[in-house]
């Protein structure tokens, strides 16, 4: 499992949107094989990579429907949409993708290809008050959705210690989860937990690392930084707060949720393409269906509803295994290591078998 919330799932390894690097940019244009004119959605527009890609393939008689749950990414990437010599006609939807395809209905839309990047924007993770990342002391937030009514805050405070380790061993697969629920529900006892920095300490405590600051006492500083320099023991490959940051990131956000519910939401619109009768869906027949992962959790999720559609003969597997980077591109855009990339067709007898 590689977990970095510091790492995963955000495309850019730049502050700007001109250095936005969507992860497998080439392999998502080939798997979708958009036509001029059809009807693209990105499930998750982030700051734009993916959905510039989609408008170059579908043109100015195309359209590109682009959602995300932050209003700020949304109108970054319908901005570079608009930038294009000749974008095509663009559709911007806020909100979570579980209410996506009942939208798209309404509109009376139908995708003939949908692309779901399940990680986040580098712009969140940079901004130090998103509260995603221990790289910056910040509140402790991790809400993707800014307006959401819950915080990370408000789970590490107010949760049990077995709420707590259920939620860490579930959701971040963190062996050590009963442990670091004791510290938190130790530590708060003292004074909440409420910022990025604190909570890393307290979670790195339970594996027996101890950070000066919980004496009161100011840490080595690195160059330009605003936190102790933390370095990790021999043998360790990640930070051992990183699954903690993961595990609280998803349950905040209901992320394996919302997944779930996208994956139904397709699953019934290919039940529903393969009937004579053809009753109107989001999804027009022989709609790809592309879904980027960044962890086991989201992986498993989408192999196993990819698998049972593809078993009940309404999809057929466009990509045989995940597609993952190259080397080439794992060297250019680090963020693209732990991406996977599965691709199915529904409703279509003899779709065009990928060479991916």
């Amino acid at each position: 499992m590689n977990a970095d919330p510091d790492t995963i799932g955000a495309s850019s390894p730049g502050p700007t949107d001109s250095g936005h690097i969507p992860v497998l940019p080439a392999e998502v244009v080939e798997l979708l094989d958009l036509q001029p004119g059809q009807v693209a959605v990105d499930c998750t527009a982030g700051r734009g990579g993916h959905a510039m890609l989609l408008a170059e393939q579908v043109g100015a008689s195309g359209t590109v429907v682009i959602n995300d749950v932050d209003p700020a990414n949304l109108a970054a990437s319908a901005a570079r949409l608009a930038s294009l010599p000749s974008p095509p006609k663009v559709i911007e939807i806020r909100g979570n993708f579980v209410d996506l395809p009942r939208r798209l209905a309404d509109l009376g839309l139908a995708a003939d290809a949908i692309l779901a990047d399940l990680g986040f924007a580098s712009s969140q993770m940079a901004d130090p008050a998103r509260g995603l990342s221990f790289m910056r002391d910040g509140p402790l937030d991790m809400r993707l959705d800014p307006t959401g009514p819950l915080t990370a805050a408000n789970l590490v405070n107010t949760l049990s210690e077995d709420e707590l380790a259920e939620i860490i061993r579930d959701y971040g697969e963190d062996r050590m989860s009963r442990r670091i629920a004791q510290k938190l529900v130790a530590a708060r006892a003292t004074r909440p937990i409420e910022t990025t920095l604190r909570l890393a300490s307290v979670v790195r405590s339970a594996f027996g690392i101890h950070d000066p600051r919980e004496d009161g006492q100011i840490g080595e500083q690195p160059p330009g930084g605003s936190r102790p320099v933390f370095r990790k023991r021999p043998g360790e490959r990640i930070d051992p707060a990183t699954r903690t940051f993961q595990a609280l990131r998803i349950a905040v956000n209901d992320e394996l949720g919302a997944l779930r519910s996208l994956l139904e939401s397709i699953t019934r619109a290919a039940a529903a393409l393969v009937l004579p009768s053809k009753p109107p869906t989001w999804l027009a027949p022989g709609a790809r269906v592309a879904i980027i992962s960044f962890h086991s959790l989201e992986d498993r999720l989408v192999k196993q509803r990819f698998a049972e559609l593809c078993d009940r003969g309404v999809a057929t597997p466009l990509t045989k295994k995940p597609v993952e980077a190259t080397d080439n591109e794992a060297a250019r855009n680090p963020r693209s290591r732990s991406a996977k990339l599965r691709v199915i067709q529904l409703g279509a007898r003899n779709p065009r078998r990928s060479s991916i």
